[in-house]
């Protein structure tokens, strides 16, 4: 007894199967992550190196080439630059695509590790990070206050957003841009330096052996026990200046007597300002596979909460949210998917011209659909424009196999088989059929699985998703849809008023159709002429053809970036950033927000770079296009 056979005769069956594979696509649904595109790790590896108060050309002969020495000979790299600045050097290394990641990052951080014995002893140790997709933030809050310096708004931002942030379900990290942090600031004068022959390595030194905190034992006693904590921390500005930096058995020379103490940012050698006004900015980074949509949504309603709670000077703004753009386009993409099983469906009762026809379909598809959320949810999928648009083009497909054991059923009642009967017999004469389409078409999309490159991994989802789709539409329309013609088609005697309607337009196309084929059939030859005229027109064609990626969209945002000669001071190329923010104001009347920031590195020395990123308005609230703008 055959599948389609169990089915009809045991339409309870045929029903759970089909609410089971339903379920399945829900509940997996339901765990799916939500992002723009699919996430692909960059095969890159960079090496960050902070060498603070060196030059370039220190850092370029003590640390980027001892470094370079040692990760060239690991295998599989594609390319290695690196970038020596003050105080910073920065090596990014580019492993081919079938490199794993986790492996090539390993064997960097071993490579790094044998390289660390020739580097300077006080060098700050080097970082190894990889390329994450899911690394990036995907929202940024600027805060801003006429009245409140950047300490204090640092503050804010750690205290009031940080802590309440980091708790949303799949939120990764909760970064501060352009934090200050208070530090303590010894300015030393080095003419009473010189006075009282201290030099500021005694400086350092008595910092080391006066600003400390040890474990100092216990005290214990026949009823309690105590521990005993040496308090040596410096904490205020009055303690920093009473440190004794020299003592003889004449004199005692503080610190006082050689400088001063100064409460100070700990860095403020990089500053953020939106619309040429300083602020700092609390970023969102997500986890990997995480919702990045439903991250917003609690982040907008989170961030409501804690406006109750902040000063009225505190003004609160979105730099960009990344998931605007996700919205849209998977808007977009679910639009196409409602139109496209809307006329998919019209088609069938247009060529059927029965509405009890036109129920069964209704009913296969999204089942068949709904089912390949399961698989993406197995696969480790996410619902990205990619995995939607292989959904949108399964309609199309999956809809084949339901229409053609559907049409063969439906002729059979027509000539007047017990629908039953018409079921069982249908289904069975064309069971082969399907069995091998689906195998075709599962073969022309599974095999982008295998294929190299950003490309291959970018377009996986979507072949996976089209051949499972077609998978669970194969097993619908042999066993759901039988099951339902046996119960839905019923013999008639009368057709309704639009087959009559429409019975001469199908006659007429089945005549031409037939005049055309027995033409056709008299010059066969003619056939390997349009193949070989199409072969051709395709290869000219598609070469003539400029192909990207992706096409370039309108996202809405312009970023300049600038990099002025080694040796540019801070000051110089905060000018410059404020006199470009300037002009982007003037010459933008477009531009809903300009984030800019001057030495990006964060202070570790690189002071002759910085950026600004123009936030656009919505489209259709401006004429001209990004690219026009740019």
């Amino acid at each position: 007894m055959s599948l389609s056979s169990i089915s009809i005769r045991r339409p309870v069956l045929a029903t759970v199967m089909s609410i089971t594979i339903v379920l399945f696509g829900i509940i997996g649904y339901t765990y799916l992550g939500v992002r723009e595109y699919p996430s692909i790790d960059p095969p890159i590896i960079t090496v960050s190196t902070s060498y603070v108060g060196a030059n370039a050309d220190v850092i370029e002969s003590q640390i980027t080439e001892p470094l370079e020495e040692q990760i060239n000979g690991i295998a599989g790299i594609r390319s290695l630059t690196s970038v020596s600045r003050d105080g910073r050097s920065s090596i990014s290394v580019e492993f081919d695509v079938t490199m794993d990641i986790e492996a090539a990052a390993n064997d960097v951080r071993d490579r790094v590790s044998r390289a660390q014995r020739s580097l300077p002893a006080d060098v700050d140790p080097p970082t190894v990070s990889k390329a994450d997709a899911d690394a990036f933030p995907i929202l940024f809050l600027s805060v801003q206050s006429d009245k409140r310096n950047l300490l204090e708004l640092s503050d804010i931002a750690q205290n009031a957003f940080k802590e309440r942030i980091q708790t949303i379900p799949g939120v990764s990290q909760v970064g501060i841009w352009g934090e200050r942090r208070f530090s303590m600031r010894l300015w030393m004068d080095p003419a009473k330096l010189g006075a009282y022959k201290v030099t500021p390595l005694d400086i350092r030194n008595a910092l080391a052996r006066e600003n400390i905190e040890l474990p100092s034992g216990r005290i214990e006693g026949s009823n309690t026990e105590l521990t005993v904590r040496t308090l040596g921390r410096l904490t205020t500005v009055e303690e920093f200046n009473n440190l004794i930096i020299k003592e003889s058995d004449k004199i005692i020379v503080r610190f006082k007597d050689v400088g001063y103490a100064e409460l100070y940012p700990e860095n403020d050698r990089s500053i953020l300002r939106r619309d040429g006004i300083p602020m700092v900015g609390v970023i969102v980074i997500p986890q990997p596979g995480a919702n990045h949509i439903q991250i917003t949504d609690e982040f907008y309603r989170r961030v409501e909460q804690i406006k109750k709670d902040l000063p009225e000077d505190i003004n609160l703004s979105i730099g960009f949210d990344v998931t605007k753009y996700i919205r849209n386009s998977i808007k977009e993409v679910e639009e196409t998917i409602l139109l496209a099983f809307i006329l998919v469906i019209l088609i069938i009762f247009f060529f059927l011209r029965d509405w009890r026809t036109t129920i069964i379909p209704i009913i296969a598809i999204p089942v068949s659909l709904i089912g390949a959320f399961f698989i993406m949810y197995l696969a480790n999928f996410t619902i990205n424009v990619l995995t939607l648009l292989g959904i949108v083009l399964a309609i199309g497909i999956v809809v084949d196999d339901a229409i053609v054991v559907l049409e063969n059923i439906y002729k059979k009642v027509e000539s007047g088989m017990h629908p039953v009967e018409a079921g069982i017999k249908g289904t069975s004469e064309i069971f082969f059929a399907v069995i091998s389409t689906t195998v075709a078409l599962a073969s022309v999309f599974l095999p982008i699985m295998f294929l190299q490159g950003i490309t291959g991994r970018l377009f996986v989802e979507f072949g996976v998703v089209i051949a499972g789709s077609v998978i669970i539409s194969s097993f619908v329309a042999l066993t759901l849809t039988p099951m339902l013609s046996s119960r839905i088609l019923k013999q008639k005697e009368k057709h309704s008023w639009f087959y009559y309607k429409t019975e001469p337009f199908f006659k007429w196309m089945e005549s031409s159709y037939k005049n055309t084929l027995d033409s056709f059939m008299q010059k066969r030859w003619l056939a390997f002429v349009i193949m070989l005229i199409s072969g051709l027109m395709i290869y000219f064609i598609g070469a003539s053809l400029e192909s990207e990626i992706a096409p370039i969209e309108d996202r809405g945002e312009v970023r300049i970036q600038s990099t002025m000669p080694e040796g540019t001071s801070y000051e110089m190329m905060d000018n410059y950033i404020m006199n470009m923010t300037r002009v982007v104001q003037e010459a933008v009347p477009e531009a809903e927000a300009i984030i800019s920031v001057t030495a990006g590195g964060g202070g570790g020395g690189s002071t002759n770079s910085g950026f600004v990123r123009v936030v656009l308005k919505e489209r259709d609230q401006r004429k001209r296009s990004q690219q026009e703008i740019a």
